[in-house]
């Protein structure tokens, strides 16, 4: 029920979604504007989908979640969560109110032993492939243990989803020397020099993309303002591109020559493509869409829940966790 246009694309793309990639999905909220956006999309009958009904939503512009969550006990984001803490599904997927998402994750779901705060991670396009960013807006202030936290589990996420054997992992900084940075990213830069992942010390904000790295790892507050100016820079380059075309009948003509490159580019680095992010460090699935998304990001968002599960991401993490704090303290002692 949240997010800019709920229901609407959030039904459709799960309709999508359950036709694609043959998975099952619930749909939480209020049960009759539901059955009206499966009518409009002709998802009604379709094999796989369930209404959960639920009474409430925690609506985008509650300034307490927590507050509203413990008011709304009926809210759709709660029941979603409670449908995952009893193992009715095995994935939260979400547009709605980002800070909701969390705090009934934390609540109802829990956090995998050793992780202090979960953290998002967002998957983008870089020149070698594609990156992890995190975390993304769940921390804004952070301690070095914490950043070490995010740093294992994006590690971990990027072999473990994307397939790199041997994942390249970067503290994002103002200059690659050692001195550079703040008190606590030059600490955090100690803390994961003796962590045990191929860390390869400071990136600045030129190498976020250019394929140095495979995963970044940031406060929430910078990883959050960088992403949101990344994604400002593209839409005024899209619109920049379409003033220009426009100016003559030669360009026109050859807009369409070129045309077939651009829709692969756009492709390529449409928001949308890598449907959500994961909530890293949570202890079952929980994805977290932008609150723009439309169709086809909700779907391509339940693919990225499909796999996160399928690959058993929670259980590489727990295990990993496990063993590094089992390793430290064996060298405490």
């Amino acid at each position: 029920m949240g997010g800019d246009r709920a229901p609407a694309s959030t039904v459709e793309g799960a309709v999508k979604a359950v036709r694609e990639y043959g998975c099952e999905v619930a749909l939480v909220g209020q049960e009759d504007r539901i059955r009206h956006e499966l009518v409009r999309c002709g998802g009604v009958g379709e094999k796989g989908i369930e209404i959960v009904h639920a009474s409430q939503v925690v609506e985008m512009d509650s300034e307490s979640v927590a507050e509203a969550l413990r008011q709304k006990k009926d809210s759709s984001i709660r029941v979603a969560a409670r449908l995952v803490k009893e193992g009715r599904a095995q994935a939260l997927v979400s547009a709605g109110h980002t800070g909701a998402v969390m705090v009934a994750a934390k609540i109802l779901i829990g956090s995998i032993e050793g992780v202090d705060r979960p953290a998002i991670a967002v998957t983008a396009p870089s020149r070698s492939g594609q990156v992890v960013i995190l975390d993304a807006g769940a921390n804004v202030e952070c301690k070095p243990h914490h950043f070490r936290q995010f740093a294992v589990m994006g590690y971990l996420y990027a072999r473990t989803v994307l397939g790199v054997a041997n994942p390249r992992v970067g503290l994002l900084s103002i200059g690659e020397e050692d001195s550079k940075g703040t008190d606590v990213t030059r600490e955090v830069l100690k803390v994961l020099r003796e962590t045990n992942i191929n860390f390869i010390g400071n990136i600045e904000g030129n190498d976020v993309y250019s394929g140095r790295v495979d995963v970044v790892v940031t406060d929430g507050f910078t990883g959050n303002v960088a992403l949101k100016v990344t994604e400002s820079i593209i839409e005024l380059l899209k619109q920049a591109l379409t003033e220009e075309i426009s100016r003559s009948l030669r360009r026109k003509v050859g807009w369409l020559l070129v045309r077939p490159a651009f829709d692969a580019l756009q492709k390529r680095i449409d928001w949308a493509e890598y449907g959500g992010a994961p909530l890293l460090g949570a202890r079952e699935c929980v994805i977290i869409c932008h609150g723009r998304s439309h169709a086809r990001a909700i779907k391509n968002a339940v693919r990225v829940a499909r796999d996160f599960v399928g690959r058993g991401v929670t259980d590489v993490t727990t295990q990993e966790i496990r063993s590094l704090a089992e390793a430290e303290t064996r060298l405490v002692g």
